[in-house]
C-alpha cells in the first residue's frame, strides 16, 4: 500500500546538497537526531502549556516538515559520511518515539479533541514503530510498510493541526479523521508483523 515513506528517496535527494556543509561544520548525525528531538519537545511543550491557542497548532506542521529533514539528514549523514554508530541506532529508534509522544499527546488537552482518540492513535502509533523494530531481532529486515507510518501520522497531525490554527472548530471532521488513522495504524501494525513473518518464512497461521 503507498505510504508517504515512499517519496523518502527523493525528499533526500533534495537535502543532499547541504549534507557536506553540515560535515565541514563538524556536525554529527546525532546531533541531527537529538536537534529532532530537543525540537518535538518544545513545540509538544508549547501545546500543553497553551492547547486553547492557535500559535502553537500553526507551529506544529512547520515544525513537522522541519523534523522531517532532519530525520532524513541524520539518516544520510550517518550512512554517507561513516557515522553509523549503535549508540546512533539507538537514539534513532528511541528519538523518533519520543518525539512523537510529545508532539501528538498534547492535543489530548485541545478543546474539542477526543482525548481518549487521540491517546489510542499515539498508543498504537508507537506499536507500530516497535513492531518495525523488533522485526530485527526475529532476523527480519526493520519494516517500514504503510500504509501508515511515521511520515503518514506527521501529515495527518499537522493537518489537523493546521486545520484547528486557522480557526476550523473540530467536530465530526476531526472525530472521523482520528479514527481514520486509529485503523490505519493498526493495518500498518497488522501488515508489518505479517511481512516481517513471511520474511522469515514463517505464516500467521504457523507463527
Amino acid at each position: 500500500m503507498p505510504s508517504i515513506y515512499d517519496l523518502k528517496p527523493r525528499f533526500q535527494a533534495l537535502l543532499r546538497p547541504m549534507n557536506q556543509a553540515l560535515v565541514d561544520h563538524g556536525v554529527t548525525a546525532n546531533a541531527v537526531t537529538l536537534a529532532a528531538t530537543v525540537g518535538s519537545l518544545l513545540v509538544g511543550g508549547a501545546i500543553a502549556l497553551s492547547p486553547a491557542s492557535a500559535a502553537p497548532l500553526l507551529l506544529m506542521p512547520v515544525w513537522l516538515f522541519v523534523r522531517m529533514a532532519l530525520n532524513a539528514i541524520d539518516g544520510m549523514l550517518a550512512r554517507e559520511h561513516q557515522m553509523q554508530s549503535p549508540l546512533g541506532a539507538v537514539l534513532n529508534e528511541m528519538g523518533d518515539v519520543v518525539s512523537d509522544v510529545a508532539l501528538y499527546l498534547p492535543l489530548a488537552l485541545v478543546p474539542g479533541l477526543p482525548p481518549q482518540t487521540v491517546v489510542l492513535v499515539v498508543i498504537v502509533g508507537i506499536m507500530v514503530e516497535m513492531i518495525g523494530v523488533v522485526s530485527v531481532q526475529i532476523g527480519a529486515s526493520r519494516r517500514y510498510d504503510g500504509p501508515f507510518g511515521k511520515s503518514d501520522r506527521a501529515f495527518a497531525f499537522g493537518l489537523i493541526c493546521l486545520l484547528l490554527g486557522a480557526g476550523v472548530s473540530p467536530a465530526v471532521w476531526s472525530d472521523l479523521m482520528l479514527w481514520l488513522m486509529l485503523g490505519l495504524s493498526l493495518l500498518t501494525l497488522f501488515n508489518r508483523g505479517r511481512r516481517a513473518l513471511a520474511e522469515r518464512g514463517t505464516d500467521l497461521d504457523h507463527a
